[in-house]
């Protein structure tokens, strides 16, 4: 029976080169990456407020070039009055706008939330799908968003990439991508199936509040002596030889 991580990973999108970037990381390394994310946070939840599936789709699209804190202070009083497709709907486009006129590219998405609502409402009986292939088809909803609502609403293993986790990735060895879809097809590919489920709040909090864009903070980290980051802000070095037992490929590479 195949793991929810193999069903996920099937339908992430292979890089455009065919070729596969290595993760720097033993699987043993890994494991204990998460482990420690794990501890230090059990329960991780995602910083947009929401009430239900459909305000959750609704924050997520609200949030692109966005921060979580603006989109909530938008999307307060605008959840009050309309948490369904229906009540969205007939709330209208332009007091939608009003709502939302703090965030960037308002007009924009009044429009796409308006056009989403119609959507739901004419093709999903007012309910949002679980399945990522009907998510992407709905307005203003990319894979990014499709995977946040099956995360957060549907509890589906899946790898929401933003800018955070694709600076992890890359910048950590962890999942090295060009783009946001090889970055999310390396960490499928390489997360133990019993971390899956929280991995992508993981990172993502790990690179809000810790693994900063600009100068990360080694000494407040919690996997600080396991990164191979060439930026370190600490002294704490990376372990030499992988954690556990290795693996006849990390074994030759290692004798090498």
């Amino acid at each position: 029976m195949a793991s929810p991580k193999d069903k996920i990973a099937t339908d992430a999108k292979k890089p455009a080169s065919g070729r596969r970037s290595r993760s720097k990381y033993s699987r043993a390394e890994v494991r204990e990456i998460f482990r420690r994310l794990a501890v230090q946070r059990p329960e991780p939840k995602g910083e947009l407020e929401h009430v239900n599936p459909f305000t959750l789709l609704v924050a997520v699209v609200l949030s692109a070039q966005a921060t979580d804190a603006g989109v909530n202070k938008a999307t307060r009083g605008l959840f009050s009055v309309a948490d369904t497709p229906e009540k969205m709907l007939a709330l209208g486009e332009e007091e939608v706008g009003r709502h939302i006129r703090t965030i960037g590219l308002w007009r924009n998405k009044a429009k796409n939330v308006i056009a989403l609502s119609e959507a739901l409402i004419r093709d999903h009986g007012g309910e949002v799908p679980g399945q990522r292939d009907l998510l992407v088809r709905l307005p203003g909803v990319g894979r990014k968003t499709a995977n946040v609502v099956l995360n957060m609403a549907f509890g589906q293993p899946t790898m929401a990439v933003d800018t955070h986790i694709f600076r992890i990735g890359n910048r950590l060895g962890l999942a090295p991508g060009k783009t946001p879809d090889e970055v999310e097809e390396g960490l499928l590919r390489i997360v133990p199936d019993e971390y899956l489920r929280h991995a992508h709040h993981w990172l993502i909090l790990h690179g809000r509040y810790v693994c900063k864009a600009r100068k990360p903070d080694c000494p407040a980290c919690v996997i600080a002596d396991l990164c191979k980051a060439g930026e370190k802000t600490t002294n704490v070095p990376a372990p030499l030889v992988p954690l556990g037992v290795l693996d006849e490929t990390e074994a030759a590479a290692a004798a090498q």
